[in-house]
């Protein structure tokens, strides 16, 4: 979505049929913001457009006309709850329901900062409470089965090959799959490290491992398509840039094979990567740096998939003397 996106291709056209210009105008700089300011992927700010879309077309219906800055700065408690309370019957998840909530608070402090208005109702609702989710790892074992299985379940040796150094960036550096996909042979060195852009255009620095190397020199010698320097490293079968869909069903052709569950993803590899250093003795610091996480929250999840490791180093650090 370009920033000259009309505000319909953001909200959807009920919800721009439902605001005034100044408040259309409103939503648009604000899609802007989470852009070029906050810097957004677009795959979020998509769904953050749609949920507002969804609050709009909502609030016009439950006022009962157009929607201005005054209106939405109006609004009571009860109107939000109502407004999720919708939701929630339309059988919205706890997560997204968050999600939502989520896209409407920071629509609120943009409109607090950026066009001075202001909401105390929006900061009287909670959110949902979630249930608590622990990462699902593979084994070592079963990454490594998972690896070698994946490149004899392809017909076309470029094509498992290709599977292979893609899994392998997963599992071997810890990278998303939409980082994996987004590389350029250009942003692959000759040294031991690599510079990967992560989430909101933030660079992070990975250790490019021997294994991970040989992957990747493997199927670009086996890719029968030129690979420009700035172009995708990683090509579909028919010479376009390789979509997640394709790796997402190579992993769950594995799983079959293998006899794994579902939550054998390719996300999965990367939790695993977590995982297994944590056991091996990695600190939270550093594999936090290596996931690209924002905060050090978001890495100690992993410890409750170690927890047993962790109790040992406790008790051995705290054993009285």
């Amino acid at each position: 979505m370009s920033d000259s996106a009309a505000p319909e291709d953001f909200v959807g056209a009920p919800a721009l049929a439902s605001l005034d210009d100044t408040l259309a105008a409103a939503v648009l700089r604000w899609r802007r913001y989470l852009t070029s300011e906050k810097r957004m992927s677009p795959h979020t700010v998509a769904a953050y457009g749609r949920d507002m879309g969804d609050f709009l077309t909502f609030m016009s219906g439950y006022k009962g006309g157009m929607l201005s800055l005054a209106t939405l700065g109006a609004l009571h408690v009860r109107e939000f709850r109502a407004f999720l309370a919708a939701r929630r019957g339309d059988g919205l998840s706890s997560r997204s329901m968050a999600r939502t909530l989520s896209a409407i608070r920071n629509f609120y402090r943009y409109m607090d900062r950026a066009e001075g208005v202001h909401s105390d109702a929006i900061s009287a609702i909670e959110a949902p409470k979630l249930p608590h989710r622990v990462p699902r790892p593979l084994s070592e074992a079963d990454a490594r089965r998972a690896l070698d299985t994946v490149a004899e379940m392809e017909d076309e040796p470029w094509v498992a090959a290709r599977d292979v150094a893609v899994l392998t960036l997963l599992y071997g550096c810890g990278l998303r799959i939409a980082e994996a996909l987004s590389l350029t042979p250009r942003d692959i060195p000759e040294g031991d490290t690599m510079r990967v852009t992560g989430k909101r255009n933030k660079e992070r620095i990975v250790p490019l491992l021997p294994a991970v190397r040989e992957a990747i020199a493997d199927y670009r010698k086996a890719c029968p398509y030129s690979l420009g320097a700035d172009e995708p490293l990683f090509r579909a079968k028919r010479g376009g840039a390789l979509s997640p869909r394709a790796i997402q069903a190579a992993m769950q052709r594995m799983r079959a094979a293998l006899g794994l569950p579902d939550s054998a993803t390719p996300h999965a590899l990367r939790h695993s990567f977590a995982t297994h250093l944590l056991s091996r003795g990695g600190d939270l610091r550093t594999i936090q740096e290596l996931l690209g996480h924002a905060d050090l929250a978001s890495t100690q999840v992993y410890t409750e998939v170690d927890g047993a490791r962790l109790e040992a180093v406790y008790a051995e650090a705290f054993r009285r003397r």
